[in-house]
Protein backbone atom coordinates (compact mmCIF):
# COMPACT_ATOMS: atom_id res chain seq x y z
CA UNK A 1 0.00 0.00 0.00
CA UNK A 2 1.60 3.18 -1.29
CA UNK A 3 1.82 5.98 1.77
CA UNK A 4 0.02 8.86 1.80
CA UNK A 5 2.57 12.50 0.82
CA UNK A 6 1.53 15.43 2.47
CA UNK A 7 2.18 19.23 0.83
CA UNK A 8 2.76 21.78 3.31
CA UNK A 9 1.04 25.13 2.08
CA UNK A 10 1.03 28.70 4.13
CA UNK A 11 -1.37 31.19 2.85
CA UNK A 12 -1.03 35.26 3.48
CA UNK A 13 2.12 35.54 3.42
CA UNK A 14 2.70 39.46 3.29
CA UNK A 15 4.86 41.72 5.41
CA UNK A 16 2.27 42.88 7.95
CA UNK A 17 1.60 39.11 8.97
CA UNK A 18 2.50 37.99 11.98
CA UNK A 19 6.12 37.52 12.54
CA UNK A 20 6.65 35.87 16.11
CA UNK A 21 4.45 32.87 15.40
CA UNK A 22 6.23 32.78 11.18
CA UNK A 23 10.09 32.60 13.14
CA UNK A 24 8.51 29.39 15.22
CA UNK A 25 6.94 27.93 12.18
CA UNK A 26 10.14 28.83 9.95
CA UNK A 27 12.41 27.08 12.11
CA UNK A 28 10.93 24.23 12.22
CA UNK A 29 10.78 24.32 8.50
CA UNK A 30 14.37 24.68 8.23
CA UNK A 31 15.43 22.40 10.93
CA UNK A 32 13.23 19.49 8.99
CA UNK A 33 14.18 20.68 5.41
CA UNK A 34 10.32 21.15 4.60
CA UNK A 35 10.07 22.71 1.47
CA UNK A 36 6.45 24.41 1.61
CA UNK A 37 4.39 26.12 -0.74
CA UNK A 38 3.98 29.80 0.52
CA UNK A 39 1.12 32.00 -0.84
CA UNK A 40 2.87 35.55 -1.39
CA UNK A 41 0.13 38.38 -1.68
CA UNK A 42 2.01 40.90 -3.74
CA UNK A 43 0.46 44.06 -2.31
CA UNK A 44 -1.69 43.08 0.33
CA UNK A 45 -4.50 46.23 1.24
CA UNK A 46 -6.75 43.44 3.56
CA UNK A 47 -6.89 45.15 7.19
CA UNK A 48 -7.10 41.60 8.25
CA UNK A 49 -4.22 40.49 7.77
CA UNK A 50 -2.10 43.94 9.14
CA UNK A 51 -1.57 41.96 12.29
CA UNK A 52 2.47 43.12 12.86
CA UNK A 53 4.14 46.25 11.57
CA UNK A 54 5.65 45.47 8.49
CA UNK A 55 8.93 44.51 7.93
CA UNK A 56 11.07 46.42 6.00
CA UNK A 57 13.15 43.25 4.57
CA UNK A 58 10.10 41.37 3.73
CA UNK A 59 11.01 40.91 -0.28
CA UNK A 60 14.96 39.88 0.55
CA UNK A 61 13.14 37.26 3.14
CA UNK A 62 10.98 35.70 0.46
CA UNK A 63 13.89 35.62 -2.00
CA UNK A 64 15.98 33.39 0.91
CA UNK A 65 12.82 31.53 0.74
CA UNK A 66 12.78 30.95 -2.75
CA UNK A 67 16.49 30.40 -2.87
CA UNK A 68 15.98 27.10 -0.42
CA UNK A 69 13.56 25.85 -2.92
CA UNK A 70 10.42 26.56 -1.62
CA UNK A 71 7.94 26.97 -4.02
CA UNK A 72 6.95 30.54 -3.92
CA UNK A 73 2.93 31.08 -5.41
CA UNK A 74 0.82 34.06 -6.51
CA UNK A 75 -2.11 34.65 -4.06
CA UNK A 76 -4.10 37.42 -6.14
CA UNK A 77 -2.97 40.88 -6.18
CA UNK A 78 -4.03 42.81 -2.81
CA UNK A 79 -6.07 40.09 -1.43
CA UNK A 80 -9.21 41.84 -1.15
CA UNK A 81 -12.68 40.66 -1.82
CA UNK A 82 -14.73 42.58 -4.21
CA UNK A 83 -17.39 39.93 -5.91
CA UNK A 84 -19.95 37.90 -4.55
CA UNK A 85 -19.00 35.26 -6.44
CA UNK A 86 -17.82 31.16 -5.55
CA UNK A 87 -16.25 30.83 -8.98
CA UNK A 88 -14.80 27.44 -9.43
CA UNK A 89 -13.90 25.10 -6.47
CA UNK A 90 -15.67 27.36 -3.63
CA UNK A 91 -18.68 27.25 -1.84
CA UNK A 92 -18.02 30.22 0.25
CA UNK A 93 -19.21 33.70 -2.19
CA UNK A 94 -16.78 35.84 -1.69
CA UNK A 95 -13.65 36.43 -3.91
CA UNK A 96 -11.13 38.93 -5.52
CA UNK A 97 -11.28 37.69 -8.92
CA UNK A 98 -14.32 35.56 -9.90
CA UNK A 99 -17.06 37.03 -11.97
CA UNK A 100 -15.40 40.21 -12.43
CA UNK A 101 -14.40 40.91 -16.53
CA UNK A 102 -11.60 39.71 -17.99
CA UNK A 103 -9.78 42.72 -18.57
CA UNK A 104 -10.30 43.63 -14.94
CA UNK A 105 -8.54 39.46 -14.14
CA UNK A 106 -6.13 40.63 -16.32
CA UNK A 107 -4.84 43.95 -15.13
CA UNK A 108 -5.11 42.60 -11.12
CA UNK A 109 -2.84 39.26 -12.37
CA UNK A 110 -0.26 41.28 -14.67
CA UNK A 111 0.27 43.90 -11.47
CA UNK A 112 0.66 41.10 -8.80
CA UNK A 113 3.19 38.95 -11.30
CA UNK A 114 5.45 42.03 -12.10
CA UNK A 115 5.61 43.07 -8.53
CA UNK A 116 7.11 39.37 -7.39
CA UNK A 117 9.11 39.62 -10.96
CA UNK A 118 10.67 43.24 -10.00
CA UNK A 119 11.57 41.88 -6.55
CA UNK A 120 13.58 38.66 -8.09
CA UNK A 121 10.45 36.16 -7.90
CA UNK A 122 9.46 33.68 -9.98
CA UNK A 123 5.63 32.53 -8.78
CA UNK A 124 5.02 28.87 -9.78
CA UNK A 125 1.89 28.60 -8.69
CA UNK A 126 -1.72 29.88 -8.43
CA UNK A 127 -3.80 30.31 -5.10
CA UNK A 128 -6.80 32.62 -4.99
CA UNK A 129 -7.86 34.45 -1.83
CA UNK A 130 -10.42 32.57 -0.10
CA UNK A 131 -9.85 29.65 -3.09
CA UNK A 132 -12.31 31.64 -5.09
CA UNK A 133 -12.19 31.88 -8.91
CA UNK A 134 -13.19 30.91 -11.92
CA UNK A 135 -12.35 30.01 -15.91
CA UNK A 136 -11.45 33.49 -16.96
CA UNK A 137 -8.67 33.11 -13.98
CA UNK A 138 -8.18 29.97 -15.82
CA UNK A 139 -7.92 30.89 -19.04
CA UNK A 140 -5.65 33.99 -18.17
CA UNK A 141 -3.07 32.36 -16.05
CA UNK A 142 -0.86 31.12 -19.29
CA UNK A 143 -0.63 34.73 -19.77
CA UNK A 144 1.79 35.77 -17.08
CA UNK A 145 3.37 32.29 -16.88
CA UNK A 146 1.38 30.23 -14.14
CA UNK A 147 0.62 26.73 -15.17
CA UNK A 148 -0.40 25.04 -12.05
CA UNK A 149 -3.06 26.27 -9.56
CA UNK A 150 -3.14 24.25 -5.82
CA UNK A 151 -7.00 24.04 -5.08
CA UNK A 152 -10.06 21.31 -5.17
CA UNK A 153 -10.74 18.35 -3.54
CA UNK A 154 -9.38 15.42 -5.06
CA UNK A 155 -6.78 12.83 -4.47
CA UNK A 156 -3.98 13.38 -7.20
CA UNK A 157 -2.20 16.05 -9.33
CA UNK A 158 -4.30 15.93 -13.11
CA UNK A 159 -4.28 18.12 -16.11
CA UNK A 160 -6.70 19.96 -17.87
CA UNK A 161 -6.62 21.37 -21.10
CA UNK A 162 -6.44 25.30 -21.03
CA UNK A 163 -7.53 25.77 -25.23
CA UNK A 164 -5.20 24.29 -28.33
CA UNK A 165 -3.19 27.54 -28.21
CA UNK A 166 -2.45 27.64 -24.31
CA UNK A 167 -1.92 24.43 -23.38
CA UNK A 168 -2.22 22.24 -20.16
CA UNK A 169 -2.64 23.55 -16.68
CA UNK A 170 -1.84 21.48 -13.84
CA UNK A 171 -4.27 20.85 -10.96
CA UNK A 172 -2.48 19.85 -7.39
CA UNK A 173 -5.40 19.25 -4.39
CA UNK A 174 -5.86 21.18 -1.18
CA UNK A 175 -7.99 19.12 1.29
CA UNK A 176 -6.79 19.78 4.59
CA UNK A 177 -6.06 22.13 7.18
CA UNK A 178 -4.69 20.20 9.57
CA UNK A 179 -2.71 16.56 9.63
CA UNK A 180 -4.99 13.61 9.85
CA UNK A 181 -4.10 9.93 8.67
CA UNK A 182 -5.32 9.29 5.03
CA UNK A 183 -5.19 6.81 2.07
CA UNK A 184 -2.52 7.03 -0.70
CA UNK A 185 -2.66 10.09 -2.58
CA UNK A 186 -1.19 14.09 -2.17
CA UNK A 187 -2.71 15.85 0.65
CA UNK A 188 -2.24 19.33 0.78
CA UNK A 189 -2.15 21.08 4.63
CA UNK A 190 -3.28 24.51 4.02
CA UNK A 191 -2.25 26.87 7.21
CA UNK A 192 -3.47 30.68 8.20
CA UNK A 193 -0.80 30.94 11.18
CA UNK A 194 -1.95 34.97 12.13
CA UNK A 195 -3.58 34.01 14.95
CA UNK A 196 -2.46 30.42 16.21
CA UNK A 197 -1.95 29.97 19.67
CA UNK A 198 0.85 28.57 21.61
CA UNK A 199 -1.57 25.38 22.13
CA UNK A 200 -1.58 25.55 17.95
CA UNK A 201 2.22 26.44 17.74
CA UNK A 202 2.92 23.12 19.75
CA UNK A 203 0.50 20.56 17.76
CA UNK A 204 2.25 21.88 14.52
CA UNK A 205 5.57 20.52 15.28
CA UNK A 206 4.32 17.51 16.98
CA UNK A 207 2.44 16.92 13.95
CA UNK A 208 5.66 17.46 11.54
CA UNK A 209 7.51 14.78 14.36
CA UNK A 210 4.43 12.52 13.41
CA UNK A 211 3.98 12.94 9.51
CA UNK A 212 7.68 14.06 8.89
CA UNK A 213 8.68 11.17 6.82
CA UNK A 214 5.57 11.80 4.23
CA UNK A 215 5.99 15.15 3.90
CA UNK A 216 7.55 16.37 0.35
CA UNK A 217 7.75 19.31 -2.10
CA UNK A 218 5.62 20.78 -4.95
CA UNK A 219 8.29 19.17 -7.34
CA UNK A 220 8.53 15.84 -5.24
CA UNK A 221 4.83 15.75 -6.04
CA UNK A 222 5.05 16.49 -9.28
CA UNK A 223 7.67 14.13 -9.83
CA UNK A 224 5.87 10.98 -8.44
CA UNK A 225 2.58 12.08 -9.33
CA UNK A 226 2.80 13.70 -13.32
CA UNK A 227 -0.47 15.26 -14.26
CA UNK A 228 -2.63 13.20 -16.69
CA UNK A 229 -5.81 15.04 -18.46
CA UNK A 230 -8.60 13.59 -16.10
CA UNK A 231 -12.24 14.99 -16.96
CA UNK A 232 -13.47 12.93 -14.18
CA UNK A 233 -11.16 14.29 -11.66
CA UNK A 234 -11.36 17.52 -13.25
CA UNK A 235 -15.55 16.57 -12.97
CA UNK A 236 -15.05 16.29 -9.47
CA UNK A 237 -12.84 19.36 -8.53
CA UNK A 238 -15.15 21.81 -9.92
CA UNK A 239 -18.39 20.05 -7.90
CA UNK A 240 -17.40 21.75 -4.85
CA UNK A 241 -19.89 20.34 -2.32
CA UNK A 242 -20.16 17.15 -3.91
CA UNK A 243 -15.85 16.47 -3.98
CA UNK A 244 -15.69 18.28 -0.04
CA UNK A 245 -18.38 16.04 0.85
CA UNK A 246 -16.72 12.45 -0.79
CA UNK A 247 -12.91 13.66 0.79
CA UNK A 248 -14.51 14.14 3.96
CA UNK A 249 -16.65 11.06 3.67
CA UNK A 250 -12.77 9.12 2.43
CA UNK A 251 -11.00 10.69 5.29
CA UNK A 252 -13.53 9.41 7.79
CA UNK A 253 -13.73 5.71 6.49
CA UNK A 254 -10.01 5.86 6.44
CA UNK A 255 -9.50 7.03 9.90
CA UNK A 256 -11.86 4.01 10.76
CA UNK A 257 -9.95 1.62 8.86
CA UNK A 258 -6.84 2.46 10.54
CA UNK A 259 -7.86 2.47 13.57
CA UNK A 260 -9.33 -0.92 13.29
CA UNK A 261 -5.61 -2.09 12.19
CA UNK A 262 -4.10 -0.15 15.45
CA UNK A 263 -6.45 -2.19 17.71
CA UNK A 264 -5.39 -5.51 16.16
CA UNK A 265 -1.51 -4.87 16.25
CA UNK A 266 -2.52 -4.00 19.94
CA UNK A 267 -4.40 -7.12 20.36
CA UNK A 268 -1.69 -9.72 18.60
CA UNK A 269 0.83 -7.81 20.55
CA UNK A 270 -1.06 -8.50 23.77
CA UNK A 271 -1.31 -12.62 22.41
CA UNK A 272 2.47 -12.92 21.94
CA UNK A 273 3.66 -11.02 24.98
CA UNK A 274 0.88 -13.53 27.18
CA UNK A 275 2.99 -16.47 25.69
Amino acid sequence: MNNPQYLLRFDDICPTMNWRVWAEIESVLIHRDIKPLLAVVPDNQDPGLQVDPPVGDFWERVRSWQARGWTISLHGFQHRYVSANAGLVAVRKKSEFAGLPAAEQQKKLCRGVEILEREGITPRVWIAPGNTFDATTVALLPEVGIRIICDGYFRYPFASLVSKEQGSMTWVPQQLFYFRPAPSGVWTVCYHHNEWTAAQRRKFREDVDNYGANIVSLNDVLNANPPRVSQWSEWICLHPRLSRFLTRAQLKLWSWYAGQRHLQGADLDAVQLSR
